[in-house]
């Protein structure tokens, strides 16, 4: 209505934008985990004003150290980061009057590294092959910052016991709540440890049965630790916010099942596939959270349900693993999926109904052939020997047999049989299904896990390809 002044409404809260209470969601997995039987969901960890897991442990930090008379505002809060986590604590901070020194390595990604300037936040840039007990390491350097400087306090993020506390009482509690107590594996990034521990203890402790798997990139130490109790000697990867060149104080592998590792080829790209599949903008720490999560869960069960906690922003990321130009660099680049590469056929079995292959064997008579293919309404069958497609037959070749001798129709397929229909496995793709049709195949056989046999027309193709 003309004149009329638009409304501005406020709305007011005691909590600041650090409330740890704040849900992150819980969201389906459906393309990348279409053939997969249990149900796979993705924590996202990162969907909150830090965009990391490390939001609600930084605020939780800030306000023990005060609670503890610890800190006031006016020192400076001093830690080492990959850049997450000095971004969570500089956002905590600067927000309640803190200044920030941080300690790096030259590794973390540039996106990074301008949000922490942006934030005010002061950086010592360490190197990334410098091992932990290393003068020149983050971790070294960060420590000397705190005996050097006046009015500093060491936050200590990684190995803080608020963080594993926080993991525990609200990370946990959601992840059992919001699956309804169905969750069944977890699987979560291995950094310091305080999130699997806290996470771990929680769920256990509501339901024992529940497995917690943590993902780690090759070269990390866990997984050797975990399965020899030693822990081997580290070597270099390029995922940021996953892995450990040593094991963590919150090391504890009595609430953990197993641990896996994944390739920074794996990782990088299963991230960058999560996006254009599901829409879920996560970094590469989630990306080998996702493949540890998937390649495990093909083995599971329909009623199991598993939760794969995604605990860095995509955004963070896009001079490196969302840019080509990087990835090839690093070899890890995989030209993505086409729309139709995407379609494979044990998708399009799932869109027609699932019946046994109806097929004749070498004995069957051509007069038994063609009363098969009446009753069924097919125009072709494959001829199978002991599971095997040896052969084929068609209503033009019955035909055309009967038009040259009209007392065949007694005699066996054996001796009449085209070309087998070719086999392929239930990963092809609608445009390889489609390649061999092409070649004068009437359609084409699917071999599927338990050794049955499915078969695929143009026609089904077609009806997948317009979602009949």
């Amino acid at each position: 209505m003309r004149g009329m002044q638009p409304i501005i409404i406020i709305i007011m809260s005691n909590h600041d934008i650090f409330g740890i209470a704040a849900e992150t969601p819980l969201v389906p997995v459906r393309q990348m985990a279409r053939h997969i039987k249990p149900q796979v969901t993705a924590k996202l960890e990162y969907m909150n004003p830090a965009c990391s897991h490390y939001y609600r442990a930084a605020s939780a930090i800030i306000r023990d150290a005060e609670d503890r008379r610890l800190i006031h505002p006016g020192m400076t809060l001093v830690d080492w980061t990959y850049g997450n986590s000095g971004i969570a604590l500089a956002m905590a901070g600067v927000s309640r009057g803190y200044k920030l020194l941080l300690a790096a390595p030259d590794k973390i990604s540039r996106e990074k590294q301008d949000v922490l300037r942006a934030l005010g936040a002061e950086m010592v840039i360490t190197p990334s092959d410098a091992l932990p007990g290393e003068p020149r390491s983050c971790m070294k350097v960060a420590e000397s910052l705190v005996r050097n400087i006046p009015n500093a306090f060491f936050a200590d993020m990684y190995e803080n016991p608020v963080s594993r506390d926080v993991h525990a009482g609200y990370t946990g509690r959601e992840i059992a709540r919001q699956t309804e107590g169905r969750v069944t594996h977890v699987f979560v990034p291995m950094i310091s440890g305080a999130m699997i521990s806290g996470i771990g203890h929680f769920l256990k402790a509501e339901k024992a049965s529940v497995k917690i798997i943590g993902v780690e990139p090759v070269g990390s130490v866990y997984q050797s630790l975990f399965r020899s109790g030693t822990a081997c000697r580290p070597a270099a990867w390029e995922l940021e916010e996953i892995g450990a060149m040593q094991a963590s104080g919150f090391w504890d592998p009595s609430v953990i099942d197993d641990i896996v590792q994944v390739s920074d080829n794996d990782a990088f790209n299963c991230g960058r596939e999560l996006l254009r599949a599901e829409a879920v903008f996560a970094g590469g720490a989630s990306g080998a959270v996702m493949a540890a999560a998937l390649g495990a869960a093909a083995a599971y069960g329909e009623d199991d349900c598993v939760v794969a906690v995604l605990n860095d922003f995509g955004g963070y990321y896009l001079s490196k693993m969302f840019n080509d130009v990087w990835m090839k660099q690093k070899g890890f680049y995989r030209k993505a999926k086409t729309a139709l590469e995407q379609i494979t056929a044990e998708d399009i079995l799932q869109l027609k109904a699932r019946m046994d292959l109806i097929f004749a064997s070498p004995e069957t008579t051509l007069a038994e052939v063609f009363e098969m293919m009446k009753q069924n309404d097919v125009s072709q069958l494959p001829i199978v020997s002991y599971g095997t497609p040896i052969g084929s037959i068609s209503e033009n070749k019955i035909l055309s047999i009967l038009i040259e001798n009209d007392e065949a129709m007694n005699s066996k397929v054996v001796g009449f049989m085209e070309q087998p229909f070719p086999v392929c496995r239930p990963d092809a793709t609608i445009s390889e299904l489609s390649g061999k049709l092409q070649q004068s195949a009437s359609g084409v056989l699917i071999s599927l896990s338990d050794g049955r046999l499915q078969l695929l027309t143009k026609s089904d193709l077609i009806d997948a390809l317009t979602h009949k």
